[in-house]
């Protein structure tokens, strides 16, 4: 249905896909608040991410374990300014591909490759159970990481299986000039003036909370928190939530972790309640 959104104020936190997900908000009638959270940057030092490309070429990955679809689009970037990026592709089709979530997916596929397996749970725990379940005794796995994680719980458990990890951190994130834009943004939550916050990955939680401890406006969050609808996309953001002490008031229904999932649910959740906006 179109225009079910309509009325609705949603507040979306910057990511790759905002732009997307701000045109379907819109088509639903809902305006959209938008929040830049954060600037996603190419590693500072090329070097070590060449010289993991170099490596996958020459000697290629048994496995190779994708944790986000921007990490493999950063690899790729530098792959095509170094020319490397038709070997890259050649030496990767050859390596089982094991995904957390349905983006890295995408991703490997715009460079015609095809996972063999997704995590079930689009966390790190879900990609940990997933690969413990497999003998990876003597393989070589290429690892992308993300920033701000800690992920030595990931390589310990691979090579506690007896696998020889090769880890590539390719990108990272410059927080420094939205925090005035997140202040803003609590401001508007607090209010009363936003129906709902859409939350897409856990990252946006914990940036959340970082600004509003930096400026003095936790209680500020947390009360806005209590008067605007949580949506989450999945159980990633879910659980990062709790850690806070925050609760998810709606997620996709049947594990659709995408974003027309988490609209539909969102439509349905804000219909249900009187308007909250004092506009």
């Amino acid at each position: 249905m179109v225009d079910r959104l309509n009325g609705t104020r949603i507040l979306i936190l910057e990511t790759r896909e905002e732009a997307q997900f701000s045109r379907l908000l819109a088509e639903q009638g809902a305006e959209v608040v938008q929040c830049p959270m954060f600037t996603i940057h190419d590693a500072p030092d090329p070097a070590p991410v060449e010289a993991w490309i170099r490596r996958a070429i020459d000697r290629p990955f048994d496995d190779l374990v994708l944790m986000t679809g921007e990490g493999l689009r950063r690899i790729m970037k530098l792959a095509r300014a170094r020319g490397l990026d038709a070997a890259l592709v050649a030496a990767l089709a050859g390596s089982r591909k094991f995904i957390r979530g349905p983006k890295p997916g995408k991703a490997l596929r715009e460079v015609g490759l095809e996972p063999h397996q997704t995590t079930e749970k689009p966390t790190t725990e879900g990609v940990i159970e997933m690969l413990g379940k497999l003998d990876l005794r003597g393989h070589r796995i290429g690892l992308q990481l993300y920033p701000d994680k800690d992920h030595s719980t990931l390589t310990g458990a691979l090579a506690a299986q007896g696998a020889e990890v090769d880890a590539v951190l390719p990108y990272t994130y410059d927080a420094s000039a939205a925090d005035a834009n997140i202040v803003t943004a609590i401001d508007e939550m607090a209010e009363g003036r936003i129906d709902s916050i859409a939350l897409t990955n856990l990252g946006q939680v914990r940036r959340l909370i970082e600004a509003a401890k930096a400026h003095g406006s936790e209680a500020k969050l947390r009360a806005g928190f209590e008067r605007t609808l949580i949506a989450s996309v999945g159980p990633a953001v879910s659980g990062e939530l709790a850690a806070h002490g925050l609760r998810t008031d709606v997620s996709p229904a049947d594990d659709a972790y995408f974003m027309r999932p988490l609209i539909s649910a969102m439509a349905t959740a804000l219909a249900e309640r009187k308007p909250a906006t004092t506009r």
